[in-house]
């Protein structure tokens, strides 16, 4: 069974916006664009179901758009503080159940979160932090917050354990971790065996607290 088709609108089409509104066609999503450039929108008329010129602070040109029977918005403006806040709000009243907002910063995060933003996202902020990550380990192939304390990180292994069962790297006896998921090439292994053998060169999809985390990566698996 497929994915189930969503209806998504995205609103703003600057380069993360265009990008969100590519990814979404290209995955088989209805997507209708909504930025008040004639150029962008011309310029995303092949990435989307429908591409419109209009002004998503007036609630009057979203009614008329239909934007009420998408399932989910995304506010891609987040360099107009204002324009986003009262967008999010018109979205909210007119009855999206779900709408994500781009942030330029903590301060623009909490506003977003005042007036309803179902979630707040900070694209540089996010991969700042995916970066540092991958500096801060050269086995790191990966990192994905999940909350303040909890993460995913995506490690390499390395000779080390090439050779051994997932049970006897005592993973999470030693480290308090889990494996979610080994990668090998193209291969996923979800929910691996504890008597799967680690190849070098397997991405290990490993979840855990942070601090935890990082005793498991200073071990240079």
């Amino acid at each position: 069974m497929g994915v189930k088709k969503k209806q998504v609108v995205v609103i703003g089409l600057g380069r993360f916006g265009s990008s969100v509104c590519r990814e979404l066609y290209k995955l088989g999503h209805e997507v209708m664009a909504i930025d008040m450039s004639a150029d962008k929108v011309e310029n995303i008329t092949d990435y989307a179901s429908q591409a419109s010129i209009a002004d998503a602070t007036d609630k009057a040109q979203l009614k008329s758009l239909g934007v009420r029977n998408f399932d989910q918005a995304i506010v891609a403006i987040g360099d107009d503080l204002q324009a986003s806040v009262l967008c999010t709000l018109m979205l909210k009243e007119i009855g999206l159940e779900k709408v994500w907002v781009k942030a330029r910063d903590l301060q623009h995060k909490k506003i977003l979160e005042k007036v309803g933003a179902d979630r707040v996202i900070q694209p540089e902020n996010e991969m700042g932090i995916r970066v540092a990550h991958h500096v801060d380990s050269e086995n790191i192939v990966d990192y994905i917050d999940l909350s303040k304390d909890y993460s995913i990180v995506e490690m390499s292994a390395t000779g080390k354990i090439a050779g051994k069962t997932l049970i006897q790297l005592e993973i999470r006896v030693k480290y308090n971790c889990i494996i979610l998921a080994v990668k090998r090439g193209e291969d996923v292994n979800i929910a691996p065996h504890p008597d799967d053998i680690v190849e070098l060169g397997d991405i290990l999809v490993v979840m855990g607290h942070r601090n935890d985390l990082k005793r498991l990566e200073e071990k240079r698996l």
